[in-house]
């Protein structure tokens, strides 16, 4: 289980994570699991990712085998990538869908979020794929996370790596599924996306 953010304002952009491992009733700290990091580099993108932490070792195995990074800045983009990555998810991975037959949809089993110099996007389990303007975060203890960034972030005194490292840490906290230390990056806006925010 685990709690990622990420946060734009000020015209930086922030990503960050927890690094604590759960299987079952058990519990792997950074302190003992020497690649605890959730979050990979994806060309300009970095990509912070809930779900078992299998997938982490899957999305760095499938983006390197491309022959060039995939383009993570727009929802339309993002989505595309998506969808062929489910394909292999299945196909390379061995993705169990464990479908309910209500959903409409497969599931990857997955949210992440991505940061980049174009913005802040999420990708939820069914491949819905989001655009935000002020912060976000997944994972199960997202709620946590989503109170502490939405009293902090106005706050003038903190930036968007503050705010992002500061939602991980109330997860981290309150909830018995997300760990310190946190991992975070930041990035600037890309100029032509200033204005928007």
């Amino acid at each position: 289980m685990t709690t990622v953010t990420v946060v734009r304002k000020g015209g930086r952009i922030a990503i960050a994570a927890d690094t604590l491992t759960k299987w079952g009733g058990g519990k792997e700290s950074a302190d003992y699991v020497a690649n605890h990091e959730k979050i990979i580099r994806v060309g300009d993108s970095f990509v912070a990712i809930t779900g078992s932490a299998t997938f982490k070792l899957i999305l760095t195995d499938y983006f390197s085998s491309l022959e060039t990074p995939p383009q993570l800045d727009s929802v339309a983009d993002i989505f595309s990538v998506w969808n062929t990555l489910h394909g292999a998810l299945k196909e390379h991975y061995y993705l169990q869908t464990g479908e309910d037959k209500e959903e409409d949809l497969e599931s990857s089993r997955m949210d992440v979020l991505i940061a980049n110099p174009h913005g802040i996007f999420g990708v939820a389990a069914h491949r819905t794929v989001q655009e935000f303007s002020r912060f976000y975060a997944y994972g199960s203890g997202s709620p946590y996370a989503l109170g502490a960034m939405y009293a902090a972030y106005r706050a003038p005194s903190l930036d968007a790596e503050a705010v992002a490292r500061l939602g991980v840490m109330a997860a981290a906290e309150f909830h018995d599924e997300s760990g310190l230390p946190v991992q975070s990056f930041v990035m600037d806006v890309e100029e032509s996306q200033h204005a928007k925010f």
